[in-house]
């Protein structure tokens, strides 16, 4: 599957999970990844708990639920790289407008990038 053009194709919503050091898990309703020219993934992220969870424990899951009828999407299981926090990039790879451009003070924005390690369907498939 082309995830470059699925995501930017397909609507619906999206559940990033991440755990901390520890294993405490935790899940946050996230915009569709950003595929970028190198295949990694992109999400952006303001420093909350998955931030600091995937700074602590690299790896990750989002799922995507496709907006319609009946149970079709996609799980992605990721493993956190690099993170960018150029203001300029950000904004180019926001799909709506955000504010007046600045971010909330003591929450700035980041890219936090992925190296997809597998892919499965919504339902089923294997491990």
């Amino acid at each position: 599957m082309e995830l470059s053009n699925y995501f930017e194709s397909t609507e619906g919503h999206g559940v990033l999970a991440t755990a901390d050091a520890d294993g405490n898990v935790d899940a946050a309703l996230y915009a569709r990844p950003h595929v970028l020219e190198d295949g990694t993934v992109g999400l952006i992220m303001r420093e909350r708990v998955s931030y600091h969870n995937v700074t602590a424990n690299p790896k990750a899951a989002y799922l995507f639920l496709e907006k319609g009828p009946g149970y079709k999407g996609i799980r992605l299981y990721m493993t956190m790289l690099r993170e960018e926090t150029d203001p300029t990039l950000i904004a180019e790879l926001r799909r709506r407008p955000h504010g007046s451009g600045s971010e909330p003070s003591g929450e700035e924005a980041r890219l936090v990038i992925f190296q997809v390690d597998h892919t499965r369907p919504l339902t089923g498939g294997s491990i």
